[in-house]
């Protein structure tokens, strides 16, 4: 039996979208009365376009008046606008940059603003991207225990596995994911372990990990598709226990489904194929893993 213990270090490119006080100045509610609200362009224009700029990615600092954050948004960059849930950028013009950890410099505007206008504004938000085949951040999936994402990502992951039967080992990987262009992605994973035996502790690495994936197509926020090949190279201490010893090569195919808001599907299949079948046979893999997503504070709270 092994407990698995995963840790998440990761890179995310969420929107800072909009930032500033608790609640919009007076002018800034005053912007949003008595005008023509029915668009998402019309709201954008009353209530966001003096820090955002006419087309969303964002005024010069001589209008702004303000030094803005580092991680100020461009809603036209489709590299960082496509990444992140439309509830994500509901949730801060709701409750402000704090809701999401951001600069608080993003008011909330859930006083000035209905909810039905946030939505039309969001999806204004959403059109700056014009270029059609990036994977939306709703197929971001959370990542399960034994399955792949199929999600392209910026991201580093330390996970960590502890042997509750047989010889103590506590096993670990860590994983650095590097996202370029629409749907590409390179992996690299380094593994380390420390293992028990009669004589004490022993820690080595393990085999080194290089990968790349491809999403083969994404449909809107419902399904998503990538293959990903990967090859193991034997740098790990066989005798010890820290490798197997074998070149070893990887492919698989990993799906992820939406079938609501909050609730997905994940699965991971394909085949391990080691240069040397005497040693070590080829291996046929599938994976699955369902969840549900739980936001207890609702559409605003965290997930």
């Amino acid at each position: 039996m092994k407990f698995a213990l995963r840790l998440f270090a990761c890179v995310f490119f969420l929107p800072s979208i909009l930032f500033a006080q608790t609640q919009p100045t007076a002018s800034q509610q005053a912007s949003t009365k008595g005008m023509k609200l029915d668009t998402g362009e019309e709201i954008f224009k009353a209530a966001c376009i003096g820090c955002h700029g006419p087309n969303g990615s964002g005024q010069p600092q001589t209008i702004l008046g303000f030094q803005p954050p580092a991680t100020f948004p461009d809603f036209t960059d489709c590299n960082g606008s496509t990444r992140e849930r439309t509830s994500d950028w509901s949730a801060i013009i709701h409750e402000g940059g704090s809701a999401r950890g951001f600069s608080q410099i993003m008011p909330s505007w859930k006083e000035a603003l209905t909810t039905e206008q946030i939505d039309k504004a969001t999806a204004f938000l959403r059109s700056r991207c014009e270029e059609s085949g990036w994977p939306l951040g709703e197929l971001n999936l959370p990542r399960a225990l034994f399955t792949e994402k199929a999600f392209p990502e910026d991201e580093w992951v330390l996970t960590t596995t502890v042997n509750t039967s047989g010889p103590t080992e506590v096993a670990s990987e860590l994983i650095y994911e590097k996202r370029f262009g629409k749907r590409n992605q390179l992996e690299f994973a380094a593994p380390f372990s420390f293992l028990q035996d009669s004589e004490g502790w022993n820690g080595g690495i393990g085999d080194l990990v290089m990968g790349y994936k491809r999403v083969l197509f994404s449909l809107g926020t419902s399904s998503i598709l990538s293959a990903q090949g990967e090859v193991s190279i034997p740098t790990g201490n066989k005798t010890k226990g820290f490798g197997s010893g074998v070149t070893t090569f990887e492919t698989f195919a990993a799906f992820g489904q939406n079938f609501s808001p909050s609730t997905f599907l994940q699965i991971q299949t394909g085949f391990e194929l080691p240069t040397d079948t005497e040693k070590i046979s080829n291996a046929y893999f599938f994976r699955a893993a369902t969840g549900k997503i739980l936001t207890p504070a609702g559409r605003a709270g965290r997930m």
